[in-house]
């Protein structure tokens, strides 16, 4: 979708065979939904990642984060960055820098509806230099370009609202945001992110419904 936005002001022959395919898959999932169901738990958990330079035209990256309170999956993006990242760490320390903000804007969010959240947001991302940077005060010259993110994601790990862990590849639910994935794995993301049949949804609900009663 984000290479075929790119082009339209110019579409060429992959262009529209790409929208096609887009197409074909949207008509092929019109029974799938995304299912917003009670929780218990009342924690943020988000996955951030980031393709580094994946634009095939600008080399610039794709960062992506999902966003989940409780079971529900409430918000994600998946959006090219404004400059070319000299690094796969700086791409990807960019992305959570997008994650912390949103989710501090939740956080912010819940509070107002008097609901807050008591515990640390956890934030994933699969590149150990980012978890490392997160919560290193010292600078180093690789750094320097990214001080501000820098700055802004280790004051919310300090004050205790986010904290950043790694994730393997294999749970790293994001990637599907920011790049093709084998047709096994990305069934399995899509499900981790509470897409399912629509009937699924109904039949959650009569059981909830049940579950009160009793």
């Amino acid at each position: 979708m984000q290479q075929i936005c790119l082009h339209m002001h110019d579409p060429r022959a992959p262009n529209l065979a790409a929208l096609k395919r887009i197409l074909r898959y949207v008509r092929g999932t019109l029974h799938l939904g995304l299912l917003i169901r009670p929780s218990s738990q009342q924690e943020l958990v988000v996955y951030s990642d980031a393709d580094w330079a994946g634009c095939p035209d600008t080399r610039k990256s794709t960062s992506s984060f999902a966003v989940f309170l409780g079971d529900s999956h409430v918000s994600w993006s998946s959006k090219r960055q404004n400059i070319v990242s000299r690094s796969n760490a700086e791409a990807e320390y960019r992305t959570v820098t997008n994650a912390v903000a949103e989710a501090t804007w939740l956080r912010q969010l819940l509070t107002e509806l008097h609901t807050p959240l008591h515990k640390t947001t956890l934030v994933y991302c699969d590149n150990v230099s980012t978890v490392y940077m997160s919560s290193n005060p010292v600078q180093h010259q690789r750094t320097k370009h990214v001080e501000i993110n820098l700055h802004f994601v280790r004051k919310r790990v300090a004050l205790g609202d986010v904290h950043v862990l790694h994730a393997p590849i294999t749970s790293q639910f994001a990637d599907i945001f920011t790049k093709g994935l084998p047709a096994s794995i990305f069934t399995e993301f899509r499900s981790s992110h509470n897409v399912w049949a629509r009937r699924w949804e109904f039949l959650n609900h009569v059981r909830y419904l049940v579950a009160l009663q009793k």
